[in-house]
């Protein structure tokens, strides 16, 4: 399976795009915690065959919900600080941000339907 393409998260950006966002440790505070939007982060690595697998399902939820909800990706390995931040031990592991808070976290893979059910739950 190729690694998804995302888009790097520009600075400034404040609103869902409608696509996957990836974040850095530099730049998760200002598009994830300071996001007007919920934030969907998935905390993944190239090596985990389950992280793969979740990339299309996060894109469709990042066009189904563009405007009302961020999708973002940060991959672990090349941004330890924030992973390590937020206590990452397995992957991949799904949290929400909504007004710089965490307010759910899922570890594991997800059905499309599962994450949708989490999302809707705070929208």
């Amino acid at each position: 399976m190729p690694i998804p393409q995302t888009t790097p998260a520009a600075a400034g950006t404040t609103v869902a795009t409608g696509t996957v966002v990836t974040v850095t440790d530099a730049t998760f505070a200002e598009v994830v915690l300071a996001s007007p939007v919920p934030v969907l982060v998935d905390f993944w690595a190239v090596w985990c065959p389950p992280c793969r697998m979740m990339h299309p399902i996060l894109e469709k939820l990042a066009a189904d919900y563009a405007g009302r909800l961020t999708v973002a990706s940060l991959n672990c390995d090349e941004e330890p600080g924030t992973a390590l931040t937020y206590g990452i031990l397995a992957m991949p592991t799904f949290k929400v941000f909504r007004g710089g808070e965490q307010v759910a976290s899922v570890v594991g893979a997800r059905s499309g339907a599962a994450l949708r059910k989490i999302v809707d739950d705070l929208l």
